[in-house]
């Protein structure tokens, strides 16, 4: 690889495809509510899906969500990646670092973009806040879909830089 990501590995729980044709995808549709929605109750679910047998490293030191920046959490009234990541903390027996990573920048949404402009998007949006909380550490980072992994390789970048040991991804979906 070129440019390797700054991930050792990322799993997701299903794949789907993201395009306008997909547009009745069921995942995609479900994700969308969730995110986007004022009902939470598909969150219980999808935790359930998330937390099945998973394939992981016996031990993370530390489960990781990916931020919003602050404007984007009061207009949505919740971080999805944060109740994923709490649920996955709890079951797993891992300490939960929900404010370990912020993100600085508001960028706009990653939706409609190419993989290039993915990149520039989100180059330094995110800073480590806790530099003493990832050294060394084994890190679970979690999210609800990855799809072209830029915004997951850049919170990787920052953690491995602010020292973490490893660093791993665990999303609901994987868009393709």
């Amino acid at each position: 690889m070129h440019n390797p990501p700054y991930f050792n590995q990322a799993r997701a729980l299903a794949c789907y495809e993201a395009s306008a044709e997909s547009e009745g995808n069921i995942l995609a549709s479900i994700l969308r509510r969730h995110k986007y929605g004022p009902n939470q109750a598909l969150g219980a679910v999808l935790h359930e899906l998330l937390l099945r047998d998973w394939p992981l490293a016996p031990h993370y030191d530390l489960v990781v969500p990916v931020p919003l920046h602050p404007t984007r959490l009061r207009w949505r009234g919740f971080n999805q990646a944060a109740l994923f990541a709490a649920a996955v903390a709890r079951h797993r027996g891992s300490k939960l670092g929900a404010t370990v990573l912020a993100r600085v920048i508001a960028t706009p949404p990653q939706t409609a973009q190419d993989f290039a402009s993915r990149l520039r998007n989100v180059h330094n949006a995110f800073a480590l806040r806790y530099p003493d909380a990832v050294a060394g550490r084994r890190i679970l980072m979690v999210d609800d879909v990855m799809t072209t992994g830029a915004t997951l390789n850049e919170c990787a970048r920052v953690l491995r830089r602010g020292g973490a040991a490893e660093v791993d991804v665990l999303t609901i979906a994987r868009a393709l």
